[in-house]
């Protein structure tokens, strides 16, 4: 499966990262990205669909099934590109490895964000070497709909509160260690709820664009 390229951004405009198994991708991750990609001013979302994910069961589609529903996805999206070094992987995909591969690529001082939702957010504490991640990049959180916006744990509240900004030249200025809660548009969508649908026979193109739900069709997905 060849990587695909992607043009190397400009110093002081920060790129991010989205992961994701996208099984399949839907509107529940494409509008807030594109949200928080015009609220930040990004040069550019780079989806890194994964082959083994670490913290959820395996996913229903092929590898090479999601990563067509991704490209088709973003199709309308000049600025978000696809990399799929992470399909690539035969064992499960951990975001600092991914993350440290990126800096090792674009340098010490470009800044480099990682794009998660609040659910994430709030469960970092059980990452990968999670204490790791801002010395790669900064963390881009987007709004999740029945999610709290604080930590219960006072130390994760601490952590959090010590790397908050509220300004977002700083995502620009400076290369990692901040943590921008955007507020992104709420989609109560989920990849279970959609495999359901198709299950039971219903219609989804108000979900998802119709070109991913046309390939679903057409390769007899989630039945």
């Amino acid at each position: 499966m060849p990587r695909t390229n992607h043009s190397t951004p400009l110093i002081n405009q920060a790129i991010a990262l989205y992961g994701g198994t996208f099984d399949p991708i839907h509107y529940g991750h494409l509008r807030p990205v594109e949200a928080l990609s015009g609220l930040i001013g990004l040069k550019e979302v780079i989806w890194l669909p994964n082959n083994i994910p670490p913290h959820r069961p395996q996913p229903e589609a092929s590898s090479q099934q999601r990563l067509e529903m991704v490209r088709l996805a973003l199709e309308p999206y000049s600025s978000f590109k696809v990399d799929t070094r992470e399909l690539e992987k035969p064992t499960p995909s951990y975001s600092i490895e991914t993350l440290r591969d990126f800096r090792q690529e674009i340098g010490e001082k470009q800044p480099l964000a990682f794009i998660i939702g609040q659910d994430s957010l709030l469960s970092i504490n059980t990452w990968h070497k999670w204490e790791s991640l801002l010395d790669m990049c900064h963390l881009l959180v987007c709004a999740r709909p029945g999610y709290q916006t604080h930590f219960e744990s006072a130390q994760m509240q601490a952590w959090l509160e010590k790397h908050q900004t509220k300004q977002q030249e700083d995502i620009h200025c400076l290369p990692a260690g901040k943590i921008f809660l955007a507020d992104t548009p709420l989609y109560n969508i989920s990849a279970t709820d959609i495999r359901a649908r198709h299950k039971a026979g219903l219609d989804c193109h108000d979900l998802l664009p119709n070109s991913v739900e046309n390939y679903i069709r057409q390769q007899q997905l989630y039945k």
